[in-house]
């Protein structure tokens, strides 16, 4: 968080604990680890928040992440401590993430790692990417992504399909109301 910023209370504190308790420190750990194999840059891989923060809030480690992954990606790394600079590489990351196949869904905006808002978005985007290293050529993590299974029918076939009545329809096949009785008889 911002050293500048009042901290959180009421609502907003409770939103943000919410959060936070998401965070798992297993995955994070797999995280960096495999960011470490795949850039061989000697950071420190422990899943706790503090380190995990550490290691990537200036966004230099994720934009030479990317460049491993697909060399060239990220023209300019800034490797000065100023906050926008900081909060450029991590565009530019995210950038490259989106190109490399991360669905937005599973990407998290620059504030949640600069500002310490969601460090779990950033870990759900790094296991993602790491789905997808094996397109690159790169030892990946988490189970193996579902590869295309595109299926071309004929003209005759999609129209055989519309004379089929599907079970999931029901039926009413010998169906009556005899025997059904629902609550108590009315006493007069």
């Amino acid at each position: 968080m911002s050293a500048n910023r009042a901290p959180k209370s009421g609502f907003a504190a409770e939103a943000q604990r919410k959060i936070n308790s998401k965070y798992s420190e297993e995955l994070a750990q797999e995280s960096l680890e495999w960011i470490k194999a795949v850039t061989a840059e000697p950071i420190n891989t422990s899943g706790e928040t503090d380190n995990f923060y550490e290691v990537l809030k200036d966004g230099v480690i994720l934009c030479k992440l990317a460049n491993a992954l697909q060399p060239g990606s990220i023209k300019k790394i800034n490797e000065s401590k100023m906050a926008f600079k900081c909060m450029e590489n991590i565009s530019a990351f995210l950038e490259c993430a989106k190109n490399f196949g991360v669905p937005m869904p599973e990407t998290f905006q620059s504030v949640d790692l600069w500002e310490r808002q969601n460090l779990n978005s950033v870990v759900i985007c790094l296991q993602s990417l790491g789905r997808k290293a094996s397109k690159f050529n790169k030892p990946s993590i988490g189970p193996k992504e579902a590869d295309k299974n595109v299926r071309d029918f004929s003209e005759e076939q999609l129209r055989a399909g519309q004379n089929v009545i599907s079970l999931q329809y029901g039926s009413n096949k010998g169906a009556n109301q005899s025997g059904i009785s629902f609550g108590n008889t009315r006493h007069m």
